[in-house]
């Protein structure tokens, strides 16, 4: 705790390490794919496969893929000192994968009739940072 610190404005923001390599392999062109059987744990990679399949109309892979990225982004988040809640900033360029995890699986949620599975993620995007639900809406 910093000396000065408000205590009840809750806990610090979870920040992500770099996911360099999987962020590389994509931008040198690889396929999500790849980049998804290469670096299984990295959400981002599994962020890049949802939005291709939703992309290209399927829809049910681009919910599973979703769901996968999502788990992987839960498993990171809570090593890296998340307790459950508080903000994980879409500035934060490590966390952006799991954020788009989060907006694939409320996208494809309600596109398939989750409508709760839908409403629950949308509402956690938002209180992970709702400049992440403004930006993903674009």
């Amino acid at each position: 705790m910093t000396i000065g610190q408000d205590l009840l404005d809750g806990p610090p923001p979870t920040l992500l390490p770099a996911d360099n390599r999987a962020l590389e392999a994509i931008a040198a062109g690889k396929s999500p794919e790849a980049v998804a059987a290469e670096f299984p744990e990295s959400s981002l990679a599994w962020a890049a496969l949802a939005d291709q399949a939703w992309n290209e109309k399927r829809i049910i892979e681009s919910y599973a893929f979703a769901r996968v990225g999502y788990h992987r982004g839960l498993d990171s988040l809570r090593k890296n000192g998340w307790k459950g809640f508080g903000p994980v900033p879409w500035s934060h360029e490590p966390n952006r994968g799991f954020l788009r995890c989060l907006n694939a699986l409320a996208r494809g949620a309600k596109s398939i009739g989750e409508t709760a599975e839908a409403t629950r993620c949308a509402q956690f995007l938002t209180d992970c940072d709702p400049a992440a639900t403004q930006v993903l809406a674009e």
